[in-house]
């Protein structure tokens, strides 16, 4: 008798759990004119930073768990901060054009989060897709979250989405005219 009712509670328990489902996420958009997206690229001879705009984005969370994210940037917005006037504009037109980032035809980019590991209190291991002129590659990189805002530092491999111009990945005795096919992303976000 003590074993039927044993498994009846057992069936019961195990039953609702699972019909209950996954716990649902909540969606917290991001807000794009507050968030910032700064970049830096570096050559042989120095280096140059600036921003690129967030068109859109939205972190996932369980609770106060951090559990995935999806980001839009606006290509088009890319601006270079450490230089003023006709060097300025040289460059941000030079960024935009077809040797770079062709913004004429890839407009946006896109980040998705594809697993996220908790790795310390706040802090977290991220795995996402990151798509630049319609080429998906993964990457990895660590968020911190505190409060209503996240925090992000990631390097990316611009040979790795076919932007060739000065690349030693792609052209040789290019001298001090290289520039390192790596660039960091430092991302502030609020939502």
């Amino acid at each position: 008798m003590k074993k039927t009712v044993l498994s009846l509670v057992m069936t019961a328990i195990f039953g609702f759990a699972a019909n209950a489902g996954p716990i649902d996420g909540e969606k917290k958009e991001v807000n794009a004119e507050t968030s910032k997206v700064t970049w830096k690229a570096y050559k042989v001879t120095g280096s140059h930073t600036g921003t690129v705009s967030l068109e859109s984005g939205a972190l996932m969370f369980d609770g106060d768990k951090l559990t995935g994210g999806e980001f839009t940037v606006d290509m088009t917005t890319i601006n270079t901060t450490d230089l003023e006037g006709d060097y300025k504009n040289k460059l941000d037109g030079h960024l935009k054009s077809a040797d770079f980032f062709g913004v004429e035809t890839h407009t946006t980019s896109k980040l998705v989060f594809t697993n996220v590991e908790a790795n310390g209190k706040n802090s977290y291991k991220v795995t996402g897709d990151l798509t630049i002129k319609n080429i998906t590659k993964p990457v990895t990189f660590d968020v911190s979250i505190y409060g209503s805002k996240a925090t992000a530092t990631l390097k990316v491999d611009r040979a790795e989405y076919d932007v060739r111009y000065g690349s030693g990945s792609f052209f040789d005795n290019l001298g001090d005219k290289t520039i390192y096919d790596e660039f960091d992303l430092v991302v502030d976000l609020e939502f």
